[in-house]
């Protein structure tokens, strides 16, 4: 596995954001994380993308331990593992889409623009490579986003919410960008509130307030190979009515998230 959570928590005082989670990845899985606001999904986010570490239990991403590594070591896994994809694109405005993809590449001290060039042909925006943020559409700044994320190979992309501010014809672009990368063996864990986005994912599971509540599966094969893998379903150690626990079946749930931008109602 990729990733193993293992009865992972994090408590602010009273408050349990993520609350005894035990989650498996494989490497090559699409999983999309979905619930409604303050589910707790961005906080699994930050302890996956080692941008936070848990209260309790283990992180082991690609057979390490980071939880009980250091801030330093952290950054290593970060940039070495992790490409990092969120709502609001953290684009530097005064420097040109080529120059903010070619930052993730400063942190391995080695700055090579042909190959910054060539991530954003891979996301097709080689003809914008010397334009500004401001002079790019929103679709356009979330490719470079996805570009920046890939410069430095990850085996696993984090997405929060990545279609957010995005209208339905970017949106399809940045899907289609990620259905690429999916073929080619990247791992993609994605929060998201869009039905759309979800559906796009082999397998989804639902938070509520900190605890896992369910489960589901959009890729019966994909199932098969992670069950054949000893994959098991997610569960909580939360003692919570309706929670997923171990050795339960997968529950399954209401979809909570909105309709695509298609002009369909919400759920």
């Amino acid at each position: 596995m990729l990733l193993e959570l293992d009865h992972v928590s994090k408590i602010y005082g009273e408050l349990h954001a993520v609350d005894d989670l035990s989650l498996t990845v494989p490497q090559g899985q699409w999983l999309a994380i979905v619930g409604s606001s303050g589910s707790g999904k961005t906080t699994l986010m930050n302890m996956i993308g080692c941008l936070d570490t848990p209260s309790h239990g283990s992180v082991t991403l690609d057979g390490s331990r980071v939880d009980e590594l250091r801030a330093r070591e952290l950054a290593d896994v970060r940039k070495n593992l992790i490409g990092l994809v969120f709502q609001k694109f953290h684009l530097v405005p005064h420097l040109t889409a080529l120059e903010n993809v070619m930052i993730a590449q400063y942190y391995h001290s080695v700055v090579d623009e042909r190959q910054a060039r060539e991530a954003l042909a891979r996301v097709g925006l080689e003809a914008r490579a010397h334009h500004l943020p401001a002079q790019l559409s929103g679709g356009e700044q979330q490719r470079v986003c996805i570009a920046r994320a890939l410069i430095n190979c990850p085996k696993i992309i984090l997405a929060d919410e990545p279609t957010g501010n995005l209208d339905e014809a970017n949106e399809h672009v940045v899907l289609d960008l990620l259905r690429e990368l999916h073929v080619q063996g990247t791992t993609i864990i994605v929060v998201t509130h869009d039905a759309l986005v979800a559906s796009c994912a082999q397998r989804q599971i639902m938070l509520n307030h900190g605890v896992l509540v369910g489960e589901q599966w959009h890729d019966e094969n994909a199932r098969a190979q992670y069950e054949a893998a000893g994959g098991r379903p997610a569960f909580t150690g939360a003692a919570v009515h309706g929670a997923q626990h171990e050795g339960d079946a997968p529950i399954a749930f209401a979809d909570p998230t909105k309709a695509a931008k298609t002009g369909g109602a919400e759920d």
